[in-house]
């Protein structure tokens, strides 16, 4: 989103399909909507499919599994978690974890992960819930690149550098040791000496 993109204000003229599509689009920029709702669709086949029965003609096909019951609460959580990451959008990492780990445990109990369409849906949700980060406000007044690399103040470039080895590469302070083996832990009589 464009950060000096005109912001929409209703006019009186407006229909209320516009005002709706603006408000929509407003409360789904603030949570992570796509991956709520790829979590919310991937537990509906998750949950279908052990119960669902194929009829063709006068045959019936039964889908059922012996997992049907794990089958039902996988699907219920990961709608419920598709919910949740809607309406509470700080719980993402946790939701997006959950929708990861009951995709994966779908597999063996719920007929593939309902076909795989259930598990693909689920994890996608999960790693969209996980890569979600809320926005941040644009700064109204952006320093420019030449300011913020600037010398501390009070100090001279020669100064700054004086730290400099011959490549350009920091070399230690007058505070740090050269060698570790001068340090107290290395030092003759220490606790750490081998002899």
């Amino acid at each position: 989103m464009n950060p000096q993109a005109p912001v929409y204000v209703r006019a009186e003229d407006d229909a209320w399909l516009t005002v709706v599509y603006y408000h929509f689009h407003a409360w789904s920029g603030r949570r992570p909507f796509w991956a709520g709702l790829f979590t919310l669709l991937g537990g509906f086949p998750i949950a279908y499919f052990p119960y669902a029965d194929l009829r063709l003609g006068n045959v019936s096909l039964a889908m059922a599994t012996t997992g049907g019951a794990g089958a039902l609460i996988i699907g219920v959580l990961l709608i419920t978690l598709g919910l949740a990451l809607w309406f509470q959008a700080t719980i993402r990492v946790f939701a997006g974890v959950a929708a990861i780990l009951l995709a994966l445990v779908s597999i063996p109990v719920s007929n593939l992960g309902g076909f795989f369409i259930g598990f693909s849906l689920s994890m996608v949700g999960g790693a969209l819930a996980l890569a979600w980060a809320p926005g941040q406000p644009a700064e109204e007044a952006v320093q420019p690149a030449a300011e913020q690399q600037s010398a501390p103040v009070g100090l001279t470039k020669a100064e700054a550098t004086a730290d400099m080895g011959a490549q350009g590469v920091p070399g230690p302070r007058g505070t740090e040791t050269a060698h570790a083996s001068e340090t107290t832990a290395h030092a003759d009589g220490g606790r750490n000496s081998a002899g």
